[in-house]
């Protein structure tokens, strides 16, 4: 029986889908899966038994990850389960930023007693005009899942989209609008764009991206949208390129006490996938990743071990080894095997940066010396029986 943990709460879309083989448990040292969202898991000491986490939503910044690769613990994130959410999101805080609905809806409030209001309107609504988007000029900086669903949908609206992805992956490429025009540099985008979003992660090259050299890059009265994370903006240099009327508008989903104070900026208090949608969608896929990973071994979709599928294991027992990613451990792992007289049928050995992952299907089941040696060898993590 797998016992799995909620660190935080997880719709009942995601937890719905657990078979009879799980049970949700309150007692975190029993558990050999975590379900989490936005609880902070870097102080966390983790049980032996914990095989996996699964993180229902995208960024991965609370959760220690080189530490969990270490312990042989597969992270898992669930990409694209909340793109729409963000999408119609952004595609709303163009509107917000194009024209003034905000500074109209304040108005009417303020003016809620005059009982000639309607009068009022027609004389005090210019006041509040802005502009259509139709037409005007988008880059979206990285086009992963959220950011091609936002290139696609602003084109559809009649916008010029520009698209900014170095790393942009075949999927996302056929995803993509052939009416978005990719471009190979950001300054590109910079230079031509009336709007830009950004959606990339913050790594150690992205954060601070968005500082004084790149705004002054930008087209006077550029609208700027960061729906990503905070930390890729410089705060300091987008408040003087608000002050200065570089940037016409700054529409963030990141309050802060810095950025709340910015004249000209919209702040919208982290609502990027809090949809009820989005919530179920992230519960469903992390609760799916996770039980193919404790019940066939296969990957997808983790954050610190590379991606591997051998579907449902039909051979005789399926083992699984997390290791570190240096030489002869594939020779280490098939000689401790046939010593056991233990064929392989099928096998595969995948790796990424300092750590790797083997599965082997095989012929018979292993005994619990064989296991046990393997264990023992200098660089392998985990070892696990998942199926014999």
């Amino acid at each position: 029986m797998n016992k799995i943990y909620c660190l935080n709460a997880i719709s009942a879309h995601g937890t719905a889908l657990l078979t009879d083989g799980y049970q949700l448990t309150d007692n975190l040292e029993e558990a050999n899966g975590i379900l989490v969202r936005s609880a902070a898991m870097h102080d966390m000491e983790f049980p032996e038994g914990l095989l996996a986490i699964a993180r229902a939503g995208a960024g991965v910044n609370n959760i220690p990850l080189d530490k969990c690769a270490e312990k042989g613990i597969v992270v898992f994130n669930t990409p694209g389960a909340n793109a729409n959410a963000v999408k119609e999101l952004v595609i709303g805080a163009m509107m917000l930023a194009a024209r003034d609905i905000l500074g109209g809806i304040e108005w009417c409030r303020d003016n809620k007693n005059d009982e000639s209001i309607a009068k009022s309107t027609e004389k005090n609504k210019k006041k509040f005009a802005g502009t259509e988007i139709k037409g005007k000029k988008l880059g979206v900086i990285g086009l992963g899942a959220i950011g091609a669903e936002i290139a696609n949908a602003a084109s559809a609206l009649g916008m010029e989209v520009l698209g900014y992805d170095p790393f942009i992956s075949v999927k996302a490429a056929w995803q993509l609008s052939r009416e978005v025009r990719p471009v190979s540099s950001v300054d590109t985008i910079y230079k031509e764009c009336d709007y830009i979003t950004i959606h990339v992660p913050a790594t150690s090259s992205t954060k601070g991206m968005i500082d004084k050299d790149a705004i002054d890059k930008m087209k006077e009265g550029v609208v700027f949208l960061n729906f990503s994370r905070d930390a890729l903006v410089d705060e300091d240099a987008m408040a003087e390129g608000l002050a200065s009327g570089k940037v016409r508008k700054y529409v963030t989903d990141f309050p802060d006490t810095k950025v709340v104070n910015m004249e000209n900026a919209i702040v919208i208090p982290h609502l990027g996938a809090s949809t009820e949608e989005a919530e179920d969608n992230c519960a469903t896929m992390a609760v799916m990743e996770m039980m193919d990973y404790l019940e066939n071994g296969n990957i997808q979709n983790s954050v610190n071990y590379p991606a591997c599928d051998m579907g449902v294991c039909s051979a005789a027992a399926r083992v699984a080894v997390l290791h570190k990613n240096i030489p002869n451990m594939l020779g280490q792992i098939t000689s401790i095997l046939a010593a056991e007289n233990v064929n392989i049928s099928d096998m595969t050995n995948k790796s990424r940066d300092k750590v790797a992952y083997t599965l082997l299907d095989l012929e018979s089941v292993p005994g619990a010396e064989a296991l046990d040696r393997l264990r023992a060898v200098d660089g392998i993590l985990r070892v696990r029986l998942v199926k014999g």
